[in-house]
């Protein structure tokens, strides 16, 4: 039996036929059955324990927010692809845990900041699993400094990995997803890409830069049953933040703490495998505890 966020992932709502009977083409088991198609309407008998399980490939999933959406995805029944760029003993610690608890999962090296690299990690994913349902781009980093100071060096390295590493690995996965006419991708960006934060000019840039590629390829692929969204996390209880004095920036939150790795996690979930989530696409979900409020 799926766990019960994939086997009551079930919606009455036709998508577009599949076009072509190939193994990249069947549904994930979040997708909307289609009910103009007999083979794949519930009235045929198709049941969710008789589906493969959707494959999802979570980029930076080694640490922090990224190896929580991770677990989360595995918790709930899917394939778990777990990128890192280097740390291969913390991304084997993720897999590990996953299989642990009955999940499969297994680790990919990659620079998604690099074409060449992002293009041969998806190849990779398709090879072994002849799908790929979700991709969740969060892969990134930091270099803060102020504006004046800041090296060009340190400007383009987040601008690369931040955002040409999500557009490349968007591209990648799109030519499948487009073919099967079903996906779902999620964004990791950032409430400082909506109200700016001194010292972090290339890192709100960046971040800002998601939330325009994640609705113009919304726009893109909407009508192949492909919805994409971004996911911003406010100030996240993880080894990035821990350093920072809290007392000011706790008194900027409404909610009055810092968020948990698992509660940006469980928006993903949402995003990822939600039957709600179908028709939502091109959307900016905040999780900050009332930071940003608009």
């Amino acid at each position: 039996m799926w766990p019960k966020c994939l086997a009551e992932a079930r919606w009455p709502v036709p998508l577009a036929p599949y076009d072509r009977p190939n193994p990249i083409s069947i549904a994930m088991v979040a997708s909307i059955p289609d009910s103009a198609n007999p083979e794949q309407a519930p009235e045929a008998g198709l049941h969710p324990e008789e589906k493969p399980s959707p494959v999802a490939l979570v980029t930076g999933a080694s640490r922090g927010i990224g190896r929580a959406i991770a677990l989360e995805l595995g918790r709930c029944g899917a394939t778990v692809v777990v990128n890192y760029s280097s740390s291969p003993e913390a991304a084997e610690s993720v897999v590990a845990e996953i299989t642990a608890a009955g999940g499969r999962a297994w680790s990919v090296q990659a620079d998604v900041a690099d074409e060449e690299q992002a293009e041969a990690m998806v190849k990779s994913v398709l090879e072994r699993e002849a799908r790929l349902d979700v991709l969740v781009n969060n892969a990134g980093i930091t270099r803060d400094g102020l504006l004046m100071r800041m090296k060009t060096h340190d400007w383009r390295q987040v601008l690369d990995l931040n955002l040409t590493g999500v557009f490349l690995c968007t591209r990648a996965v799109s030519r499948s997803m487009l073919k099967a006419r079903h996906g779902r991708i999620i964004n990791i960006t950032s409430v400082v890409a909506l109200m700016g934060n001194p010292g972090q000019a290339n890192y709100s840039a960046a971040k800002a830069g998601v939330i325009g590629l994640t609705r113009s390829s919304a726009a893109e692929f909407a009508s192949r049953g492909i919805t994409v969204n971004a996911v911003a996390p406010g100030f996240i209880d993880t080894a990035m933040t821990r350093d920072l004095n809290q007392e000011p920036i706790l008194a900027a939150i409404p909610l009055g703490r810092m968020g948990q790795p698992e509660e940006v996690a469980g928006a993903v979930r949402f995003l990822a495998f939600d039957p709600a989530a179908a028709y939502i696409t091109g959307q900016v979900l905040q999780v900050d505890g009332g930071m940003v409020m608009r």
